[in-house]
């Protein structure tokens, strides 16, 4: 096939849809590769950024970025155009719930309706974009197919799970291993050869509805697990044992065991969503998912245990958290990242500010916070605990904070990431 020899020989044209946490170090992996490489991105700030040679994502180097912008193997557009140009085209682009829990696939018809205007001969598509099993072949495939175009003839689909794990020092999209479905094996192959020239290790499987499946499980298997920890935490709570001094000892167990930790609840764009895809496709098919969506009632309810926690620890010192002066460490998903997305800390600070508190926050990746009918702006952790507040709550463990500094300055800390573990203190209030 003239696409493989193309491949093979990186003389392909290869586009990514969406220049986000996982499309941006895609592309800048094809062009490591020796590809040409072209980001689509309906944002006008990103696309001036990579063809100004900066980098907007933490997980990928600016310098690589000016480096591949330089020699022309990366570059950024907004039109959709260039896609006539292009022999595979990578979707990667958002795929949140609706608020009444069911997928919105909005981005990703949008994305294959561009895809549709300029598909031709020998052309390879791959979805990355986290969705339920079955929409490879039943929404975007049947739309690619009213070209006249023939799958697995004319052109290729496939779908490969993306799996980036911001902020994960060790394993980035080049080691992280891919797995792949096509919906022909023909498909399979042509996607899989593409992986294979930038991708350290590729895992190819009979399907594309199993690869859908492959990721869905990866992050209903966290959210059944962190939810089963953070039930534990509620229930510790109630029996006065330090749950974290518990899951310590039991990851001594050198088998049958592996640690999860609790938490102010899930963040981010996969975990807190994806167990919901599987369960709208499992309930659309007849089978009700009781224990995948149990967990995520759970996981759902530690917000509010964290404002509880609060409540409680202010009560225990005379004061009422109507007024109290709250200052909030970190309000990113998770450590060392500025993703604020499915963010506890943004519930957290909302029902703080309902319970009439005076909420601020510090967090050294995230300069302002604007999402779930908020405006806040990051201030100095020093400045703020010497100008006085009545309580801190640590909602994300950045590395950047200065632990021992926050235990001496604050006069009651709410610690909900076990990131005092080291620390003794009356004023030590943990999760």
């Amino acid at each position: 096939m003239e696409i493989l020899d193309k491949i093979r020989d990186h003389k392909a044209q290869t586009g990514v849809i969406g220049l986000g946490y996982v499309g941006l170090p895609l592309a800048v992996e094809f062009a490591r590769a020796g590809f040409r490489a072209v980001g689509i991105d309906l944002d006008q700030r990103k696309v001036d950024a990579i063809n100004a040679g900066q980098s907007y994502i933490g997980d990928v180097e600016e310098q690589e970025v000016a480096s591949l912008v330089a020699t022309g193997r990366l570059r950024a557009t907004t039109d959709f155009r260039v896609i006539e140009e292009l022999d595979t085209i990578n979707i990667c682009v958002p795929t949140p719930l609706r608020k009444t829990k069911d997928p919105d696939m909005t981005f990703i018809v949008a994305a294959v309706t561009e895809i549709k205007k300029y598909l031709h001969r020998g052309m390879l598509v791959i979805l990355e974009s986290t969705t339920y099993p079955g929409t490879t072949e039943e929404l975007v495939l049947p739309a690619l197919q009213e070209s006249g175009l023939k799958v697995g003839e004319d052109f290729f689909l496939a779908f490969s799970p993306e799996r980036i794990d911001p902020g994960n020092k060790q394993f980035k999209t080049k080691n992280i291993p891919k797995v792949v479905g096509g919906v022909t094996a023909r498909c399979t192959q042509v996607a899989k050869t593409l992986y294979e020239q930038s991708i350290d290790t590729v895992v190819p499987v009979s399907s594309t509805r199993v690869a859908e499946m492959v990721k869905l499980l990866e992050n209903t298997f966290r959210s059944v697990n962190i939810g089963l920890v953070n039930e534990l935490a509620l229930m510790s709570a109630k029996l006065k044992i330090n749950v974290w001094e518990v899951i310590d000892a039991a990851a001594t167990k050198p088998f049958g065991f592996i640690p999860f930790y609790p938490g102010p609840g899930l963040g981010g764009h996969c975990i807190p969503i994806d167990p919901f895809y599987l369960g709208w496709k499992a309930r659309m098919n007849g089978f009700e998912p009781r224990f995948i969506e149990l967990a995520g009632q759970v996981n759902e309810s530690m917000p509010s245990f964290v404002v509880e926690k609060v409540t409680d620890a202010l009560n225990d010192g005379s004061k009422s958290v109507r007024g109290a002066r709250i200052h909030v460490l970190g309000v990113a998903y998770k450590r060392d990242v500025s993703d604020v997305r499915e963010s506890p800390a943004l519930h957290v600070i909302k029902m703080l500010q309902e319970k009439g508190a005076i909420v601020s926050y510090s967090d050294p990746h995230v300069p302002e916070v604007t999402e779930e009918g908020l405006t806040l702006t990051h201030v100095p952790v020093r400045e703020t605990l010497e100008a006085g507040v009545d309580c801190v709550v640590l909602l994300t463990d950045h590395g950047a904070f200065n632990y021992s500094e926050i235990v001496h300055l604050a006069p009651l800390v709410v610690d909900t990431r076990n990131a005092l573990s080291e620390f003794i203190g009356g004023n030590i209030v943990r999760l």
